[in-house]
């Protein structure tokens, strides 16, 4: 592990959320919450958020002690630019400079943890431990719907992972009874395939709907051929435990925090 000089303490187990399909002891992971974070105001708690107009010096002190909580140093954490995309990428070092603008991560190296920020959208991790391949990948409507974690696993296929023993967990995000969406999404989303308009139940107007995005991105995981689950947690509707965009603008506040979803390899 390498040594930035920069001490932090590991977070309470009260702070983070782990799912047992992901307690192998090869692995080590979490999905952070906002608890326990040095950050104050509207980012109040453990914003790691580097797009967050937050305190810089917050924020990586933050990182920090969610890399602690993993057993990690600080500088052992690979987070990538997240565009919403449909792209993932395999690393073997924690970024020098400009990050690659992907939304999905995946190492077979040890001790270096890979990770995602979300405030909304679905933070799912992967491994596969027998085969010793991880990964990470940013999933809101759009990235999922173009296949972010179809090419999450395949990035995992390349350095050696099996999508027999693969399992997936997705972490908090928005479900279904906070997000409402409009008919031209349905309508994206229907027109690959009918049965997607399972996923959206009648809104509280004519021309709204409530869509769910967990149950979404579980489904798509499971056709992908490896194991998969939700944590059962609502971003948008526990305001004391995440940040969430939605609730952000229907408040009308000028920025938000971001949480962590992170997983490394022991050595």
């Amino acid at each position: 592990m390498s040594d930035t000089g920069f001490r932090a303490d590991a977070l309470d187990d009260h702070d983070v959320i782990r799912a047992t399909e992901l307690s192998d002891a090869a692995l080590s992971h979490a999905f952070f919450t906002r608890r326990g974070g040095t950050s104050g105001g509207l980012y109040e708690g453990l914003n790691v958020g580097i797009g967050s107009k937050d305190d810089a010096a917050s924020v990586a002190a933050n990182r920090a002690r969610a890399m602690a909580t993993l057993g990690l140093d600080a500088s052992r954490l690979a987070t990538p630019f997240q565009v919403h995309s449909a792209e993932a990428i395999v690393v073997d070092a924690p970024f020098a400079g400009e990050r690659p603008k992907v939304d999905g991560i995946v190492t077979a190296t040890p001790g270096l943890a890979v990770g995602v920020v979300t405030a909304d959208c679905g933070p799912v991790l992967f491994a596969d431990p027998k085969n010793r391949v991880v990964g990470a990948a940013h999933a809101g409507w759009r990235g999922a719907l173009g296949g972010v974690l179809e090419a999450t696993i395949a990035a995992m296929e390349s350095v050696g992972a099996e999508r027999a023993s693969t399992v997936a967990v997705l972490g908090p995000t928005i479900t279904q009874p906070s997000y409402e969406v409009g008919l031209e999404m349905v309508a994206a989303f229907v027109e690959g395939d009918p049965a997607r308009e399972r996923f959206f139940q009648p809104g509280k107007a004519p021309e709204k709907r409530q869509f769910d995005l967990p149950g979404f991105i579980v489904d798509l995981l499971e056709r992908s051929g490896v194991s998969a689950s939700f944590v059962g947690r609502c971003t948008y509707g526990e305001p004391e435990a995440f940040f969430s965009f939605r609730r952000t603008t229907h408040r009308g506040e000028p920025d938000y925090g971001r949480q962590l979803a992170a997983i490394t390899l022991r050595d």
